[in-house]
């Protein structure tokens, strides 16, 4: 059991349990005590410190001596639809599990073989319809029937009381509050905010894919989206502005979407007179980065 000094005292970690199959994530679910909380943090794994602050805020709300901290990891091959973006996702497993350990998770569920959610016959997908028409969605089919059926599946293992996931996948976390209340799901979903470089870029396992060239041309995307900001907040509200010189801010990055969406249903806007989201995915070097700002007109 490792120790380590935390401002002038040691704290003692508890070792990760390590889940592999279905069955024994089932008889861990059946043996935990009633009146004990679950906080469930689903990731495809390389942890960065964006999911570790998902960690700690699971940690947060369900303290050890009131419940369970649980972690998963599995690269779901069923929201990839490109073989090569599915073989090339970076995977550090022993990294993550220390990482894990360092914040406090009591268990986390890694499966090696995909056959443990998705067994030999599997036919059954989850899909949100209408809110995955536009920004990922678009150029993406399938991604988000493959996320939604993942997640509904790890749902029903774990059966969390509390669920974080982060607010850079802005409309995965809107599709999942939505299955979440369409399919009458218990616990919730809290979406957590954006955790950024000191430079502004969102982390993201997918940065790690990024040579040293493409991870400086990528600082544009965030700082083309502070500027869209910046115009909302010094009063504009017409998109058409709002997103004005986005082709050459974003150079030499090759732009997959720049939209504008309602907050609530994804649909984009022309002119934002309700809560809404600036929403950008830019090839950089190769590498699909994905980023966001809010623009809420009720806090002008």
């Amino acid at each position: 059991m490792g120790r380590v000094a935390a401002r002038g005292r040691r704290r003692i970690l508890r070792p990760v349990r390590i889940l592999r199959t279905r069955e024994e994530v089932r008889a861990w679910r059946t043996a935990l005590p009633a009146g004990r909380r679950v906080a469930f943090v689903p990731t495809m794994g390389f942890l960065h410190e964006g999911h570790l602050s998902l960690l700690r805020e699971a940690r947060r709300r369900v303290p050890r001596d009131a419940g369970e901290v649980v972690l998963s990891i599995f690269v779901n091959p069923t929201q990839f639809d490109r073989a090569d973006d599915l073989a090339t996702y970076p995977r550090d497993e022993a990294g993550d599990l220390a990482k894990a350990e360092s914040v406090g998770v009591d268990v986390a569920f890694c499966p090696t073989d995909p056959a443990e959610l998705y067994p030999p016959g599997h036919a059954t997908f989850a899909e949100v319809e209408r809110l995955d028409r536009h920004l990922c969605g678009a150029t993406r089919p399938g991604h988000f029937r493959g996320v939604c059926t993942v997640v509904l599946k790890l749902w029903n293992l774990v059966r969390p009381d509390v669920a974080l996931f982060g607010e850079k996948d802005f409309q995965q976390l809107a599709i999942l509050r939505r299955m979440h209340r369409d399919l009458f799901l218990g616990g919730e979903i809290v979406g957590m905010p954006i955790v950024r470089e000191p430079d502004g870029l969102a982390m993201s396992s997918r940065n790690a894919n990024l040579s040293p060239s493409a991870r400086q041309e990528a600082l544009a995307l965030p700082r083309f989206l502070q500027t869209v900001r910046a115009r909302f907040d010094a009063g504009e509200r017409e998109v058409a502005r709002l997103l004005e010189g986005a082709a050459s801010a974003l150079a030499p990055g090759r732009i997959d979407y720049v939209s504008v969406v309602d907050a609530e249903e994804l649909a984009p806007v022309e002119r934002v007179e309700a809560p809404a989201v600036a929403a950008a995915a830019v090839f950089y070097g190769g590498v699909r980065l994905i980023d966001n700002v809010r623009l809420d007109p009720s806090n002008g």
